[in-house]
């Protein structure tokens, strides 16, 4: 299915068309999610039905084979994938990142080589969290010369929650050379490349984020990306990443109102002492759908909101303090907002039934389940801490920061 673009818009295309071509795709993976969380499945056939449909070019120029997608727009969309499937836009979290610093990059043509095969269906993963020490002090995971008159290097080391990698086709991984970290692209079948599907997390199952190991990998020249996770300064990039994961709790309590609400309907089950002769009548069941709605709206509404702000960012001047420090302090105020709600929301949508609901064959535990585990990768305590010290003391947030034993 194709769109066609409006050269009204400074998008190219406008949201009914971005919806025409990728809804009915988000409806057939919707359709299997059950059963994939059921089987434990990897989404590799719903990652090629997006690939076919170029979901992944959505912020690549129109000229270079994109849609020209808008932040917000790329946003929008990712709200509605994960109401279909939350795994996935988590998965596929680096990936709009590295579209990202392709934009803006200088023009050139490497830089629309890269635009060109992402437009192609090319879908980056990343490598960066390590194990056990971590990365507080240096990264594990090394880059030495490889011994070549190229200037190519080894990389070697372990990664663990390596997010969307066995989707992918590169991935970007974070490696210490001499005291400094940076970013290298590899190719995800490299010889001695080596991936798991290790990931034991109760929730978001589906994100390939388990282990990857490095041994002797070759890494050329032009495929070191420059300074990576964890370098000190300001950068859109934290506020970007972060804002993934909260697109994808406001699409998991979207994905939770429409399966509750759905469910209900069906219902003539009740109780004596209910208010209503079907739950749907019911004032107090009633409450509870009206809070998960009220829940998923408020969410979107944050999520495209800041997605607006990053977009002036983007446009204007991707390195400016001050907005840089408004859209990161926005994000983080956000997951206060956003997670609690969306936590309490999916655990309460459990009120508007008895032990049925509970049924293995509904899996409705699994969207408390998956907002849990992902609210967890930017732990909210820490997020918390810091907007209060910023507020109070102006002291300068942090952005980048790494896990590991101190």
């Amino acid at each position: 299915m194709t769109a066609t673009a409006d050269p009204t818009t400074r998008s190219g295309y406008p949201d009914e068309e971005l919806d025409r071509v990728f809804a009915p795709v988000f409806t057939r993976i919707a359709e299997g999610a059950v059963q994939r969380e059921r089987d434990r499945s990897l989404a590799h056939d719903e990652v090629a039905a997006l690939n076919e449909v170029r979901f992944g070019a959505l912020r690549v120029p129109v000229e270079l084979g994109g849609y020209g997608a808008s932040v917000r727009q790329l946003f929008r969309q990712l709200i509605a994938l994960a109401a279909a499937e939350s795994n996935l836009p988590q998965a596929l979290r680096v990936h709009w990142w590295f579209v990202e610093e392709q934009l803006l990059d200088e023009p050139g043509p490497e830089r629309d080589r890269w635009l060109r095969k992402i437009a192609d269906g090319v879908l980056v993963g990343n490598a960066i969290s390590e194990p056990g020490v971590g990365a507080i002090d240096r990264y594990r995971t090394t880059l030495t010369p490889a011994g070549t008159d190229d200037g190519d290097l080894r990389l070697d080391g372990t990664k663990y929650y390596s997010t969307g990698s066995l989707y992918a086709d590169h991935i970007v991984v974070a490696a210490d050379r001499d005291g400094e970290r940076l970013a290298v692209l590899v190719d995800a079948d490299a010889d001695g490349v080596t991936q798991h599907d290790d990931w034991d997390g109760f929730g978001q199952r589906l994100t390939a984020s388990g282990t990857t190991e490095f041994d002797g990998v070759s890494v050329p020249a032009d495929r070191v990306l420059g300074p990576g996770y964890g370098t000190p300064g300001r950068t859109y990039g934290t506020a970007y990443l972060q804002l993934v994961q909260l697109s994808v709790l406001a699409g998991i309590a979207q994905r939770a109102t429409d399966d509750v609400a759905g469910w209900v309907r069906d219902r003539t089950r009740s109780y004596t002492h209910a208010s209503a002769d079907l739950p749907r009548h019911d004032p107090l069941v009633q409450q509870v759908i009206g809070r998960l709605s009220a829940t998923a709206h408020a969410a979107r509404v944050l999520v495209l909101e800041i997605a607006d702000q990053l977009d002036h960012l983007l446009r204007t001047d991707s390195k400016d303090a001050d907005l840089l420090d408004r859209v990161e302090a926005d994000v983080a105020r956000a997951q206060a907002v956003v997670i609690p709600s969306v936590l309490d929301a999916t655990t309460q949508l459990f009120e508007v039934g008895g032990a049925s609901i509970t049924s293995e064959a509904l899996r409705l535990d699994r969207h408390w389940r998956n907002a849990r585990t992902i609210s967890v990768h930017n732990p909210l305590i820490y997020k918390l801490r810091t907007i209060g010290d910023h507020v109070l003391n102006g002291t300068e947030l942090p952005y980048a920061w790494s896990a590991g034993n101190r």
